[in-house]
């Protein structure tokens, strides 16, 4: 076993439910490791049996390559930072952070040196005496996570961190909480529903689906090598389209969508004549009127402009009444008036490696 957690054939049953079936997980030393998936994926009940919180129906967790299925959480050299916080309100900043490791029996004086660090760490360094009631939002999130860190365990489970912090507060965590993850060294494994934190924050990403692992891999490569059309829709944005497949030769697909041919140049092909296909909005473009490029083009008429400030999302109406957004960058000085109108005929260019096949669904 190489990983500092490995997780063998875990599998958790509520009743009849099943909430993780059948998991195998390596989580390497040192590794900022994101479980991401929407609400009932399954993804808090693995950090949970990680954690020691809960029981596995099947399996077994190794931490260090020792067998740590039937230990508490306390036996277990992991810490788990909740989302809620969970701070004493009677107690002092320090008192807060301090407590896990009085109950370590570490003494006062070391015990007080250490919160002292740990809330260097977290930018708070003059905190210590204050209550929790006096925090911020973000201020309170740092405590927590001090706290979380004051003990140094091996593996710091993060249970949606950020869900509680406004937008911008949230984004500015991201960066900082990487940070101190870099700085610190240790694995931090984490949960979250939000796709952007995890691309953000993460050496590796574990998309979940229904208690299962969808896909495994780098944001980078989640983003650009989605294996379904599941997490193609999670990570990002996708134009999903029906095609069928005329022509195959080696990694190069000739398709048809809508009346239309394209071609595609990726690496899995579906054995199947009828697929889905997947275009992200901000690979693809509309091509200039003068524009005399025919091949890898689709034809239709522009159907609603969307302006979000820096960026401008295009809908466009394809033959067949199929709906295709592009997201571009506004440059400087363009004014939305230069956008070609409303139902004007456009051609929108794609190269065949921005083009994803999947097996059709249902």
């Amino acid at each position: 076993m190489s990983g500092i957690i490995e997780l063998r054939n875990i599998s958790k049953h509520f009743g009849s439910v099943i909430g993780i079936d059948h998991v195998d997980l390596s989580v390497e030393d040192g590794e900022f490791l994101t479980l991401l998936g929407p609400s009932g994926c399954g993804k808090s009940t693995l950090l949970r049996m990680i954690g020691g919180f809960e029981e596995p129906t099947t399996g077994s967790i190794f931490l260090s390559g020792q067998d740590v299925t039937d230990l508490p959480p306390q036996k277990r050299d992991v810490n788990m930072m909740f989302q809620d916080y969970a701070l004493f309100p009677h107690m002092t900043v320090g008192q807060n952070i301090a407590y896990g490791l009085k109950m370590k029996g570490v003494g006062k004086a070391d015990a007080l040196q250490k919160a002292k660090a740990a809330l260097e760490l977290v930018g708070l360094p003059d905190k210590i005496d204050q209550m929790p009631h006096q925090m911020s939002g973000g201020q309170r999130q740092r405590i927590a996570l001090a706290r979380a860190i004051v003990r140094e365990p091996k593996v710091l489970l993060l249970d949606e961190p950020l869900s509680a912090l406004d937008a911008n507060l949230r984004e500015q965590m991201q960066v900082e909480l990487k940070h101190i993850h870099d700085k610190l060294g240790i694995t931090f494994i984490m949960v979250t529903h939000d796709q952007r934190e995890a691309l953000v924050m993460s050496d590796r990403v574990i998309v979940m689906e229904r208690g299962r692992i969808a896909q495994d891999g780098s944001p980078q490569d989640l983003y650009e090598h989605p294996k379904t059309t599941y997490v193609a829709n999670f990570i990002g944005t996708t134009n999903f389209m029906p095609a069928r497949i005329t022509a195959r030769n080696g990694i190069e697909t000739h398709l048809e969508i809508a009346g239309q041919s394209l071609l595609a140049r990726y690496d899995r092909v579906p054995d199947t004549e009828n697929i889905q296909i997947g275009i992200r909005p901000e690979k693809a473009h509309i091509l200039d009127a003068e524009s005399t490029t025919k091949s890898n083009v689709l034809v239709g008429r522009v159907a609603e402009h969307i302006y979000h400030g820096s960026s401008l999302r295009t809908t466009i109406k394809l033959t067949d009444g199929i709906e295709f957004h592009i997201d571009a960058m506004l440059p400087l000085g363009m004014a939305r008036a230069d956008v070609s109108g409303i139902g004007a005929e456009v051609r929108i260019g794609i190269e065949p490696e921005n083009v994803f096949l999947f097996e059709r669904e249902g």
